[in-house]
């Protein structure tokens, strides 16, 4: 009987994951040509920081869900 609720929670924040990704992803290189104005290193970094926040949010994920699991 938890199956639909679990199921339900697991798409809605597969979604929202998907559409901070794509919005992020969208104003990324925006983001990276203005701060690039004032150092490309800190460019750089801006796009690194983008790539591991998105490690960072499936890793929270996982962790969120191995403790609800029981």
């Amino acid at each position: 009987m938890s199956e639909p609720a679990t199921s339900r929670s697991t798409l809605i924040a597969a979604a929202l994951i998907f559409a901070g990704m794509l919005l992020g992803g969208y104003f990324l290189p925006d983001i990276v040509n203005f701060v690039a104005q004032f150092s490309p290193w800190l460019a750089v970094g801006v796009g690194i920081l983008f790539v591991l926040a998105v490690f960072f949010v499936f890793w929270l994920r996982a962790r969120y869900q191995r403790r609800h699991e029981r």
